[in-house]
Parts: structure tokens; sequence; C-alpha cells
């Protein structure tokens, strides 16, 4: 098991979007580095959603339900499908994040124009406790 960060822009898809939607293919996504990750993943994995720009938090947790398959607007780039998995009672911002001892070295701390990046097991199970989240 891999574990993931996808950041969206609130206003163009949010978390509210994905739950309403129950799945969704994650697009959009035109940086070399971010699709090699979109590429790695695999079904099953947990990725972090965080909203970027509007918000800078982490707000829930989906789950890859489809592996990467060529996106059909431009075959140079991949997709994979998503599903909602947990949505925080927590939100865990930014400045959370950099203010942490281990957090602050995160993908998302250090490049942070990265829209889809690796997240450690450990980096990933300290937000899921900081926001009272019970992963199974």
């Amino acid at each position: 098991m891999n574990y993931w960060l996808i950041k969206s822009e609130p206003f163009k898809y949010s978390w509210d979007n994905l739950e309403k939607d129950q799945t969704t293919f994650w697009d959009g996504v035109r940086n070399y580095q971010a699709r090699n990750n979109l590429k790695a993943m695999k079904k099953g994995d947990y990725a972090l959603f965080y909203h970027s720009n509007d918000g800078k938090e982490i707000v829930g947790v989906a789950q890859i339900s489809k592996e990467a398959y060529p996106d059909p607007t431009d075959k140079d780039w991949v997709l994979v499908d998503v599903v909602p998995y947990l949505k925080f009672e927590k939100k865990i911002s930014l400045e959370m994040l950099k203010q942490h001892a281990i957090l602050k070295n995160m993908a998302l701390v250090k490049q942070s124009r990265l829209s889809v990046c690796p997240v450690t097991q450990e980096e990933f199970e300290i937000i899921c406790t900081l926001a009272n989240a019970k992963i199974e």
C-alpha cells in the first residue's frame, strides 16, 4: 500500500463534490513528476485530499479506485479514478504541517507546487491521528 496527497482548488472541485459524485477521475495534471506519481498509484491506495489556495488544508482521505489510464484529452497524460473514503472531523492546515517536527518535511511543504505527491506511511498515520480519523 502506498499513500499520496492530491490537491484541488475547492472552487473547481472540492471534497463536497467528491462526496456528492461518489467517484471522479483525477485530471488536469500537467507536470511530469505528478504524472509519474499518478502512474505509480495502485487500486486501494489512500490519498489525502488537500484543498489548495482557498483553505490550504487536508480535509479527508480518498481511495484510488482505478489505476492510471490514458487521458482522453491528451495521450501524454494519465488519469486515475478516486472515491471518497473518509471526511476528516478536524481539518489539517498547511500551518499545522509546517509546525510539526516530522510533517514539515512532507513533499506538500517542500514542493508546494506539485499537485500529486507521495506521502510516507508515518506522515499519513500522523495526519490521521491529528484529524481524529480511524483508517481501517
